[in-house]
């Protein structure tokens, strides 16, 4: 359980520092959008090669997609009660990084109970698609007059619960089947994927302009072969 928590913390720990990134400095509207055309594209290496992939490979095209399906329904409804009682894109990418967070994170808990081990690579390719979400969020946040003790609170505590939901992977590990790990990876894929076209994606080519897209490719590229030496 050590090592799970150990490996649950350091990966979610990324999403503290990437509200910690947002305080160092005032950051234009085109740099947070190329950070996050750039998480863009590790999200959706992240949601082709470690979820749905993977999902495939476990559990078959019927678990992943009804994972898929409950976790792209219960973003597009969270969601939006959050816009109806909130303003700004900060607070959906906060969302986006719970929802696929937890399930994200239980995988990895699984994963470190059954002997799979746990890559450099991985736990790189993390937080490479966490820090963008969070320094994204907590600028947007910020700019909408949110104090930085809310943010790093807010931050923190989707931190702490991720951390957990590590921790409660690696203890059903043993009564986990492929069919629950596939539906697991599902429902993170269908959030990132509602996530990435509501919200990410349009506020990085809105601030970042032309150069999201190319950036986007770089982020793709990166995530993708961290994934690949994992």
């Amino acid at each position: 359980m050590l090592k799970a928590t150990a490996l649950g913390a350091l990966s979610a720990g990324s999403l503290v520092l990437g509200a910690l990134i947002a305080f160092a400095r005032d950051w234009s509207k085109r740099q947070i959008g190329v950070v996050l055309a750039f998480g863009a594209g590790a999200l959706m290496s992240a949601v082709s090669v470690e979820l749905a992939e993977e999902g495939l490979r476990v559990g078959g095209l019927a678990w992943t997609g009804a994972g898929l399906a409950a976790g792209a329904l219960t973003y597009f409804a969270l969601d939006g009660t959050i816009e109806r009682r909130f303003s700004g894109g900060g607070a959906a990418l906060a969302l986006g990084a719970f929802l696929d967070g937890i399930p994200e994170q239980m995988v990895l808990g699984i994963g470190i109970a059954s002997g799979q081990g746990v890559g450099l690579g991985l736990l790189v390719a993390i937080f490479i698609s966490n820090l963008p979400e969070a320094t994204g969020s907590a600028s947007d946040m910020l700019a909408g007059g949110t104090s930085r003790a809310a943010v790093l609170k807010l931050w923190i505590g989707v931190a702490l619960v991720c951390t957990a939901a590590t921790v409660a992977g690696w203890a059903i590990a043993s009564s986990a089947g492929g069919e629950l790990r596939a539906a697991i990876d599902g429902f993170a894929a269908g959030a990132l994927l509602v996530m990435l076209i509501d919200s990410m994606i349009p506020d990085a080519r809105r601030d970042a302009g032309r150069g999201a897209g190319l950036v986007t490719t770089l982020g793709f590229a990166v995530a993708f072969a961290l994934s690949s030496i994992s």
